[in-house]
């Protein structure tokens, strides 16, 4: 007893096993788990019940929010929602034209339904234009492959800048939330050729709902009342300003206006062509001035894209009746810290910018390929992969215990394992990473190298000659496991940057989940592997 309170004692005093403990402790609290069942909004239809709702709109998540922080609905006319069966039988005890109160963990909301032609029934269903998911029980966001959605891979027609591209994501995150689309992932792809494409992924919509979104340009309008001054796409907007020099915050404007609140302001140049600011002119000649001679016209210029309200701008007074062609576009931001109002007030001007540009894309962009993935695939797949890993588990565990004779050896290595994808989850979760099926097979690659390097460490470590004596030793017999294992690591880095690359970036997910694991592997998990086995021989 007195040997194996020595033993417990020096493990859990070591340094590296000391790291490996808070790192775990820090993956959990970045995965938040719980076992608390509900359900959670995953996105709100354009122009619906929900969008009107009182006393604010119901709006869709943001795209980069963390899935524990999604708002939950908790009752829908006082009746508790606890799951999506819950959820789906209060809604057919709805009907339209019902004054609908949902109270969720953000605010109470009413709203009154409405209904819905439904393509498969032929009939009309109560709805309120929410959709909604089952509660995250964690941070682990869920690929399409998991979750179900839409996965869509577009081609600009044509050479395009990292500038286009940008602009070009922008545009369809823009475009993707006016539409009430949440689960939204935009990203950039590369093939091993240098062909750039775009791939869109979309949570919980089918093939249907987004392909004709995502191929053709959007309509930018800018209008005073119902009149329209000018439109992206038609030659009304010659030029955008997203260079520092004509674009960003204004010098002087960034003020504390109390102790938790500071607000800067922005402003870019635009440039109309002669009919656009002909047409301004006249549309603001017989307005009225608020605040005087630099105050702003009794109209908003309202943004609209693709027929939806995005934006409202004050209009200078000095522009009243005015043909003038370059002309600025000025806002502010506000947060709790100077910098906090800076980065309000940058992506706010961003957004302008994005939506005025949208209609006139550098390139129109050609769908690729479509993929449509149902949620049954994986979970199923995920059942699949939990059952293998476990009797994985215990082939090693069986094996190691065979060919060491001793438990005490086994026992950590498959601690060692479980510890290891503990990690990467929480690296995942705290950095927005999707978990998709080509990740689960990079997290099975990373837990079978890191047996692979454990056992090598076990073999060297172990190592004697005939007499049963050491030959080395303890650090150079540990240094000589190292070796392999950091020669096998660079290997293995090495194999996956091509397939970072290739197929227009569908591994990149495999690709970067093997790199993290691997690599959570040799700074943490086999060190810590090590200093137990250490102790573990100190003390036989």
């Amino acid at each position: 007893m007195t040997e194996e309170k020595s033993m417990f004692k020096k493990i859990v005093s070591n340094p590296r096993i000391i790291i490996l403990f808070l790192s775990l402790i820090i993956a959990l609290l970045f995965m938040n788990p719980t076992l608390t069942e509900g359900v959670a909004i995953r996105g709100v239809d354009d122009d619906s019940p929900a969008m009107n709702a009182l006393p604010t709109p119901i709006t869709s998540p943001d795209m980069d929010i963390k899935p524990r922080n999604r708002e939950v609905i908790k009752s829908i006319n006082d009746v508790e929602v606890r799951n999506l069966e819950d959820y789906a039988r209060i809604l057919e005890g709805i009907n339209p034209g019902d004054l609908v109160s949902i109270e969720t963990n953000k605010e109470n909301y009413f709203l009154e339904a409405s209904s819905l032609y439904d393509n498969v029934t032929g009939e009309e269903i109560t709805y309120l234009g929410l959709n909604v998911m089952a509660k995250p029980t964690t941070n682990i966001r869920t690929g399409l492959d998991i979750s179900g959605g839409t996965r869509v891979l577009l081609e600009p027609d044509g050479e395009v800048t990292g500038e286009d591209v940008n602009l070009i994501i922008g545009s369809i995150e823009q475009r993707l939330d006016v539409f009430g689309l949440g689960d939204v992932t935009v990203t950039s792809a590369n093939d091993l050729f240098g062909n750039v494409f775009i791939l869109v992924e979309i949570g919980g919509v089918n093939e249907a709902e987004v392909t004709e979104l995502l191929s053709r340009q959007g309509v930018f309008e800018a209008k005073i009342g119902n009149e329209t001054i000018f439109r992206g796409g038609d030659q009304d907007i010659i030029f955008v300003c997203r260079t520092a020099d004509c674009a960003g915050i204004k010098p002087g404007t960034c003020r504390e206006i109390s102790a938790n609140e500071h607000s800067c302001e922005y402003g870019f140049s635009i440039s109309l062509s002669r009919e656009a600011a002909q047409r301004q002119a006249d549309l603001t000649r017989d307005l009225d001035i608020i605040g005087g001679p630099n105050g702003y016209l009794s109209e908003n210029l309202s943004l609209f894209l693709d027929g939806s309200l995005v934006n409202e701008l004050r209009i200078s007074a000095s522009l009243r009746g005015n043909p003038v062609t370059d002309i600025e576009i000025s806002g502010g931001g506000s947060g709790p810290t100077r910098q906090a109002a800076v980065d309000d007030a940058m992506a706010s001007m961003r957004q302008i910018q994005t939506v005025i540009i949208t209609g006139s894309l550098p390139v129109e962009l050609n769908i690729v390929k479509v993929d449509n993935i149902s949620p049954v695939v994986g979970s199923g797949f995920v059942k699949n992969a939990l059952l293998a890993g476990l009797f994985a588990i215990i082939a090693v565990v069986t094996i190691v215990s065979i060919r060491y004779r001793e438990i005490k050896i086994s026992i950590p290595m498959s601690l060692t394992m479980l510890a290891e994808v503990i990690l990467l989850l929480g690296l995942a979760s705290a950095i927005n990473w999707s978990i998709d099926m080509a990740a689960i097979a990079a997290i099975i690659i990373a837990v079978g190298s890191g047996v692979d390097h454990q056992i090598v460490i076990a073999e060297e470590t172990l190592a004697r000659n005939k007499n049963r004596k050491y030959t080395l030793s303890w650090k150079k017999r540990l240094a000589k496991a190292f070796f392999i294992i950091m020669a096998a690591y660079f290997t293995l880095v090495v194999a996956m940057v091509p397939l970072y690359f290739a197929g227009a970036g569908l591994l990149k997910g495999f690709a970067v989940t093997t790199i993290m694991g691997v690599t959570i592997g040799v700074i943490i998990t086999r060190p810590a592997f090590a200093a137990i086995l250490q102790i573990i021989l100190n003390e036989k």
